[in-house]
This record gives C-alpha cells, sequence and structure tokens, in this order.
C-alpha cells in the first residue's frame, strides 16, 4: 500500500548495522552502488541518498522502487513513504491522509521511531498520530486501536527536519550486500539446485562466476540453453557484475568417463568438475567454488562421497545447500525465479551408473579413474568461452 504522496522508500538493512563504524560505512556505499545499478537497470528514476543507519530513494515511483530495494542483496525490508517536515501538524495531516487511503477497518496502531532532537517524543507521535488516523476515518469505519496486535500498522521515522510515514515492509533479500566478499566460481546446470546455490552465495556477499559444462549428447536438447536462462535471472540481482556464463565443453570427457570407468564415474566426474572451475578461479580471481549439492540427495552426495572428491583441488567447495530439502530447495527457486521444471533430465543423471557407490574409498575411485583426468581438465578449461560471445 502507498501512502498518498508517496515520494521515497525507505531502505533497511541487517547484518550490515553489526559491522565496525568503518566496515559499516563500506558495505552502506557498496549497499547504495548496488541499488543505483538495479534501479538504473528497471529504468526506475531515482537518487539513493545513505544516512542514519538507512538508505532512501527519493523517486517519482516508489512502487517499483521498493521492489528493487527488496531485491537487492542486504537490503533487509523497505518501505514505499511519503515526506513530511519533522513536526508534528506535518505528520499528523500525513497519517491523516494515509488512514483514508489505506484503512478500512479492523485494529490500527501508530509506531513511531525517533532520532535527532525535536520538541515531541516517539510515544508523543504514536499519541497525537493516532488520533489523528481516529478523527480522520471514523465518519467512514468503526475504528479500534490494537497495539498489541493490529491488523494495519502505520509507521513514522523521525529523523532531523523529516519525517517519513508508511504502511508496510516489503521483505528484503537479506545478506550482505554484493561485492563485500570475495567472488566464487559458481557452478551452474539446466537443473533448479545450482542457481539456487549460486544465488544464495550472491546473497552472503560474493559475486559469483557461473561456469556450466557442457556435456555434449548428454546434456540434452535444452540443457544449455536453460543453464543461460538462469545466468541471465540471475544477473537481474547484480547488473553491474559480470554474470555472463562461461562454458567449458566437456562431452568428450564424459563419454570417455561413461565408457572407462563403473560405479565410481560420478565421482570422477565431479572431480573432474572441480578441476575445471579450479583453474577458471584461477583466471578470473575467484577464491573457492559453489555448488547445488545436498547431503544425501543423490548416491554421489553422501558425507563419505564429499570427503573423496573435495581433495581434488585445495579451492573450498562452497554448499548452501547442504542441509536443505528438496522442497526447501524449489520453494526457494519459485521465490527468486530460476524455477523451471523439477522433472527436467540433466546429464548427469543420465551418466550415473547403475549401482553407485554411496560410500567410496579414494583408493576405488583412483583405481579406475583413468589417468588423464585432470589433463581432460585443463584442456576443458583452457576452451572456455563466454555465451554469446562472439570469437574473436
Amino acid at each position: 500500500m502507498l501512502p498518498p504522496g508517496a515520494d521515497a522508500v525507505v531502505v533497511r538493512h541487517g547484518d550490515v548495522g553489526v559491522k565496525s563504524s568503518s566496515v559499516q560505512a563500506d558495505m552502506e556505499r557498496r549497499l547504495r552502488d548496488n541499488l543505483e545499478a538495479i534501479l538504473d537497470d528497471r529504468g526506475i528514476p531515482g537518487d539513493v541518498e545513505r544516512e542514519w543507519g538507512r538508505l532512501l530513494v527519493r523517486t517519482p515511483e516508489p512502487d517499483a522502487a521498493a521492489d528493487a530495494a527488496a531485491d537487492t542483496f542486504g537490503v533487509v525490508s523497505a518501505s514505499p513513504a511519503v515526506s513530511v517536515p519533522a513536526e508534528m501538524r506535518s505528520i499528523r495531516g500525513a497519517l491523516a491522509l494515509t488512514a483514508r487511503e489505506c484503512y478500512d477497518g479492523g485494529a490500527y496502531a501508530v509506531d513511531a521511531r525517533r532520532v535527532g532532537d525535536h520538541e515531541f517524543t516517539s510515544h508523543d507521535v504514536n499519541r497525537l498520530g493516532g488520533d489523528a488516523v481516529w478523527y480522520a476515518v471514523e465518519g467512514d469505519v468503526r475504528p479500534e486501536v490494537d497495539l498489541d496486535d493490529p491488523d494495519v500498522t502505520f509507521f513514522v521515522e523521525v529523523r532531523d527536519d523529516e519525517a517519513f510515514v508508511f504502511v508496510e515492509k516489503r521483505d528484503g533479500a537479506g545478506g550482505l550486500p554484493l561485492g563485500s566478499q570475495k567472488p566464487l566460481v559458481a557452478l551452474v546446470s539446466g537443473g533448479i539446485d545450482s542457481p539456487v546455490a549460486a544465488w544464495e552465495a550472491m546473497k552472503r556477499g560474493s559475486p559469483v562466476v557461473p561456469l556450466y559444462l557442457d556435456l555434449g549428447p548428454y546434456g540434452g536438447p535444452d540443457h544449455r540453453a536453460r543453464a543461460e536462462e538462469t545466468a541471465r535471472r540471475l544477473s537481474a540481482y547484480a547488473p553491474n557484475y559480470d554474470l555472463r556464463l562461461r562454458v567449458a565443453p566437456a562431452g568428450d570427457a564424459v563419454a570417455r568417463l561413461g565408457e572407462e570407468v563403473g560405479r565410481t564415474r560420478m565421482l570422477s566426474y565431479r572431480r573432474f568438475m572441480y578441476r575445471v572451475a579450479e583453474r577458471l578461479a584461477e583466471r578470473v580471481g575467484a577464491v573457492g567454488v559453489v555448488t547445488g549439492e545436498s547431503l544425501g540427495q543423490k548416491s554421489s552426495q553422501t558425507a563419505g562421497n564429499f570427503a573423496v572428491v573435495d581433495r581434488v583441488t585445495d579451492l573450498p567447495i562452497h554448499r548452501p545447500l547442504f542441509a536443505l530439502d528438496k522442497q526447501e530447495i524449489v520453494a526457494r527457486a519459485r521465490d527468486i525465479g530460476t524455477y523451471r521444471d523439477s522433472t527436467l533430465d540433466v546429464g548427469c543423471d543420465r551418466l550415473a551408473p547403475s549401482q553407485p557407490l554411496t560410500s567410496a574409498s579414494m583408493e576405488s575411485v583412483l583405481a579406475d579413474e583413468p589417468d588423464d583426468l585432470f589433463e581432460w581438465a585443463r584442456e576443458a578449461a583452457d576452451a572456455v568461452e563466454v555465451a554469446g560471445e562472439v570469437p574473436a
């Protein structure tokens, strides 16, 4: 709901506020830059100001700007608001107008927060503002006050010379501003899990470099197209970062693994995959690898098998979905807009042996693994292309 005359968006952050003053200031500047980039990418006019532990967007399109703010990593909530002078008469007037527009019955409350030196207290705003709401609507509805569990809350934030009146707090992405952590290579596929894992890493401040291993015939006709769409969707959350999909040719390696390796072939494939990601990480300055793996979701994703495959690289393997159920992952994919088709037959499923090992030893993997597996990985990494980019 928009208060009449809404001309601003009040933007709140969470984890940023618990940092030291210097780190908080740096993160708030980064958050401001990221929000400005999203507004610009979506064609939403607005100026972003950083002040008093908040960001403030001055905009003629507060509804769209609030949605953009909610999609910005590091933002906990965003509220379309009307700004008025920080004086009781103006605040009461804004509350009265907002009540006539946004309140049609039920219990209400006024919740005021105040910072600065004023002739009134927050309690005064709650009491006198509550009266203003009552008098504004009593001829049309039967108002009721409930300070503990209201149906509608009229919020007021008073800051020095200005006050903001609003009636909603739109949930944001949360986390930390993108770019406040070092980048990571994110292994993405045409499936559901990997883009959610990449999004979760971005939420904690790490830009990602999406990497797709083109499985050739094992990938299916729309496998790569879905991965490219995933990267495009993720880039909407970070238009000021390069999230173009990197593509490594892996069809020949996958075919040879299918021919030469038995029950441990999925583990060798993952070891190959991590080596490709490691070499790309060295090239782009990334410090780790993100995957969509979840403990126990597949035979290759057991605790024992993780212990085997992770030894192939010195880089940390980050698994943001490690403890999530599939239903939780699907729900998050729907929320962030990357969900496509939960029944997509991804290539690595067709590569899996009929009786895979669920807790392989390092010795059994090395015994069956081709000696030149890592040479294949080096060649694949060196042949990485950017999707949609025309070779020189």
